[in-house]
């Protein structure tokens, strides 16, 4: 059966029911992610102390994004966009708590070695559904904005969603390292279970308005490739679009180095415990919140547009270079803080930009195909970084260095392709 989106009126404002209920979900559901992600980090370090590992898990946890990404875009397009978010949020609530259930076994408090291989291979399952439950529910999710607020205020709403979930992540961070050391990783790994299941009852309530512009329904599986194909021919033929999200691809890769070494950055060289690694990934998380506000209270269009977002692109990638070079913790969290505010401009532009240009019929596709083809080389680049840590002793200084010189380097090109700064302006 499907949700009532036959009953719900079009919406005349931002701030209405369906908005509020999405934005309130999704704000509980980030912060019970990030908890998720410290306590996991944190539990494997202490555990373990391999990089390699951290690498695998983070890249059984994106691969399924990255090629179900389409076909997940598909079904946002042939089906209800929130009846999608509702399963998947119960499902991945039920596979965390599960988890949950087990952590609390005294065996696995005492890192008996039997305990820590069962969680070890659990935690690679877990990571594995949510991801693949991911690939339906983020294009679902982006694809489902444009109706749940008047046109006019889609930059907006993409702001303030965008706010809310880093907010949640910034809390979280800066909690999860504290909560880490004072509870353990069983109760993160509870919060997170909770909050899924909250941000499904917030989308168990919500009514869309109708919605003419779905394929017709048939159990043809070559139908659905074709329309799934339709996904890659859209973008395809958009050249400014598609140049950029190669770019993107590119730079995702070269910087993910850095996020996997993030936890050894802060034991090994700034000489930290587990709670300034929340910090840090909460100072990022604040800078996007500063970028989200600075680009929905003051957006910009045509060239000045291009160049905030050029400006933003170039930034980020030195600012995250940077910080192997910065020894001092608090000189970092304000490092972490310029480069967060850079990604937080480029990411409330663009989506807005990408959801605006295109139909609403093929939204979910083309959403899906952008986030398939953004993150396709950031799993590899989880493992490799990985690797290289073990390979060089955790050689940060090096490691960040090349990886945001190599990824400045890409970003240039926004400079230099006439398509794209096109479509910077004016897409």
């Amino acid at each position: 059966m499907e949700p009532a989106e036959t009953t719900a009126p079009l919406p005349d404002r931002l701030w209405n029911r369906n908005f509020l209920l999405l934005w309130q979900g999704q704000t509980v559901s980030q912060l019970g992610n990030q908890a998720f992600q410290i306590g996991m980090m944190s539990w494997l370090l202490k555990a373990t102390g391999s990089a390699s590992l951290m690498g695998l898990i983070m890249f059984t946890a994106l691969l399924p994004g990255v090629v179900l990404g389409p076909v997940g875009g598909t079904f946002a397009d042939r089906h209800s966009r929130i009846r999608i978010a509702l399963i998947c949020d119960l499902l991945s609530g039920a596979a965390v708590l599960g988890l949950t259930f087990l952590m609390f076994q005294p065996s696995v408090e005492r890192l008996e070695p039997a305990a820590v291989r069962m969680i070890i291979a659990l935690l690679f399952v877990v990571s594995a559904l949510v991801g693949i439950l991911r690939a339906f529910f983020t294009p679902a999710l982006s694809a489902a904005i444009p109706d749940l607020v008047p046109r006019e205020k889609i930059p907006a709403a993409n702001s303030l969603n965008q706010m809310s979930v880093q907010s949640s992540n910034l809390l979280g961070q800066a909690l999860g390292g504290v909560l880490f050391q004072a509870l353990g990783a069983a109760f993160l790994y509870l919060i997170d279970g909770l909050s899924f299941l909250f941000a499904g009852l917030c989308a168990a309530l919500i009514r869309l308005p109708p919605r003419g512009d779905r394929p017709a329904q048939s159990r043809s599986f070559r139908e659905f490739l074709s329309e799934t194909a339709d996904g890659f021919r859209y973008l395809w033929r958009q050249t400014g679009l598609r140049d950029f999200t190669l770019i993107a691809s590119l730079v995702n890769f070269l910087g993910m180095p850095i996020l996997v070494l993030f936890p050894f950055y802060v034991e090994l060289f700034l000489k930290r415990d587990a709670r300034w690694y929340g910090f840090l990934l909460a100072a990022i998380g604040a800078g996007s919140v500063a970028g989200f506000i600075l680009a929905g209270a003051r957006p910009q269009v045509g060239e000045a547009r291009r160049r905030w977002i050029a400006t933003a692109m170039i930034l980020a990638p030195l600012f995250f270079g940077l910080l192997g070079f910065v020894t001092n913790a608090w000189a970092a969290l304000g490092v972490a803080f310029l480069g967060g505010a850079s990604l937080g401009v480029i990411n409330v532009y663009l989506m807005s930009m990408v959801q605006m240009a295109t139909p609403g019929e093929v939204r979910g596709r083309v959403l899906g195909v952008i986030m398939t083809l953004s993150a396709g080389l950031m799993p590899i680049g989880m493992v490799l970084g990985g690797v290289v840590g073990d390979l060089t002793n955790k050689n940060i200084p090096l490691i960040y260095a090349v990886s945001g010189g190599l990824a400045l380097l890409v970003a240039c090109s926004v400079f230099v392709r006439r398509d794209l700064r096109e479509f910077l302006a004016h897409g």
